[in-house]
């Protein structure tokens, strides 16, 4: 979920991390064993003059499959599933009014199954994990297309990615 924020004017910051749990500052490999309640997650520090919350919204969904319940394609379990977490009440609406938007939209022949909850601590995860895409991009890539994500994305959203809408 790093890359596609990344790249975006108005985004000052993009750290990979965890929240949502219970374990104070969890290890990856504690928040994978889904016993720490933990989302995998990113904190995202952007200018809302240059880069609104409203689009951060938008290109999130194009990110993600989000009727899917149980995970992201490959990466099954409690903490991949999709959510957003909001800050303020401004936030909370604008993100439940984006997902009932995607809803009626009639884009996805299911129901979409993102949560929308209050944020909570947010935990960095290790420096490995920073910056990913940059570190790993034969892998990032390889992993993108093997678990169907970048299939997934095309279908679903084609040329509009990162676009507005």
């Amino acid at each position: 979920m790093v890359k596609p924020f990344d790249e975006q004017p108005g985004i000052i910051q993009v750290i990979s991390g965890y929240t949502g749990g219970t374990k104070e500052n969890p290890a990856y490999e504690e928040v994978c064993s889904g016993t720490t309640g933990h989302y995998e997650a990113v904190q995202i520090t952007f200018d809302p003059e240059i880069f609104p919350y409203e689009r951060l919204l938008e290109l999130y969904w194009q990110q993600i499959d989000p009727t899917d319940p149980g995970g992201q394609f490959f990466d099954r379990g409690s903490s991949y599933q999709t959510a957003i977490f909001y800050h303020n009440e401004e936030q909370k609406q604008l993100a439940e009014q984006s997902k009932e938007n995607l809803e009626k939209s009639g884009r996805f022949n299911k129901p979409i199954a993102v949560k929308i909850l209050p944020a909570q601590t947010f935990y960095p995860a290790e420096e490995y994990h920073q910056d990913y895409y940059k570190k790993n991009r034969a892998r990032y890539e390889a992993y993108q297309e093997g678990s169907g994500r970048a299939a997934f994305i095309r279908t679903h959203w084609g040329d509009q990615v990162g676009k507005r809408s």
